[in-house]
């Protein structure tokens, strides 16, 4: 391995990052570097980790940008805590994806939770996570955590009736992940899951689809009672936008109201952009997106 100051990436030209993603044409993320701290090719994509001018830290798989320092908790948290906050006694959690870590950090925030596996495909991005991530890979230490390297799909094809809350921190469905946006897959986890179990997966982002968010929402609809959208801002992901796709075993679960609670003081201390307001507000939709996502009529 060259030293950081010999490192060189195709998508860093001139001092800046340039994003490459075919999931949102005409338009690229770019980012000031002050220096390339890891290139890898793994054996399943390109491993870029950069230190950058005002992100810090950031990590890119095949061009895209996964996570920055900066503003990696409100992904983090709202793929997890709407999730967790609406299921009554979340004590079994698995994660399918998520090598940085980071979603594993908030499952243990709650003292519900006993075990919180995380099964993904790539331990060279867990590896890379802990070198140079180290606020989110701190989770990886805690002694509720396992985790099983393997393809998320296949690890599901053995597990019944176990999780209470399945998350799927999953990159677009391109390359590695492209099998988690499917129906099988959806079965899978609702078969995994214990009565009254749910689900929260990456649902990508509504400016730029919308067609793909309808299309799992509508099989997701007919494997699940319950199947909501939700959303949160990240400036450095498409658009500044990445929703989440939310599903219940449980017919009354109402996602648009946590279940619990914890006090004010908790949230502040434990969560950068959690709270119960953002909680109901995650789930208040734009025109636009209420009228394409909206359910079937018979």
């Amino acid at each position: 391995m060259s030293s950081a100051s010999q490192l060189t990436h195709p998508n860093i030209s001139n001092g800046w990052f340039r994003e490459t993603g075919a999931m949102w044409p005409g338009q690229s993320m770019n980012i000031e570097v002050n220096q390339i701290l890891h290139v890898e090719k793994s054996k399943f994509q390109d491993v870029l980790v950069f230190e950058s001018k005002t992100y810090g830290n950031v990590l890119v798989l095949d061009g895209v940008i996964q996570v920055t320092e900066r503003d990696e908790f409100s992904y983090q948290e709202m793929i997890t805590h709407p999730a967790l906050f609406s299921h009554p006694n979340p004590e079994r959690v698995l994660v399918i994806g998520g090598g940085d870590g980071g979603v594993l950090r908030e499952i243990i925030k709650h003292p519900q939770v006993k075990e919180a596996v995380m099964c993904y495909i790539d331990d060279a991005v867990i590896r890379v996570s802990k070198k140079f991530l180290p606020n989110m890979s701190i989770s990886y230490a805690d002694p509720k955590v396992s985790v099983h390297i393997g393809d998320g799909f296949e690890f599901l094809q053995n597990k019944r009736d176990y999780f209470d809350v399945i998350i799927t921190d999953s990159s677009d469905p391109v390359g590695p992940a492209e099998s988690l946006y499917q129906a099988r897959y959806y079965e899978l986890m609702r078969d995994a899951l214990r009565e009254g179990g749910i689900v929260s997966t990456q649902g990508e982002c509504q400016w730029l689809h919308l067609p793909l968010i309808k299309e799992v929402l509508t099989f997701a609809r007919e494997l699940f009672p319950v199947a909501e959208y939700a959303y949160t801002t990240i400036p450095t992901y498409p658009s500044g936008q990445i929703g989440f796709i939310l599903c219940s075993k449980n017919k009354e679960t109402n996602f648009k109201e946590p279940l619990r609670r914890m006090s004010p003081e908790q949230e502040l201390k434990l969560f950068k952009y959690y709270n119960a307001d953002i909680h109901r507000a995650a789930f208040v939709l734009p025109n636009f997106t209420r009228q394409a996502i909206a359910a079937d009529k018979a």
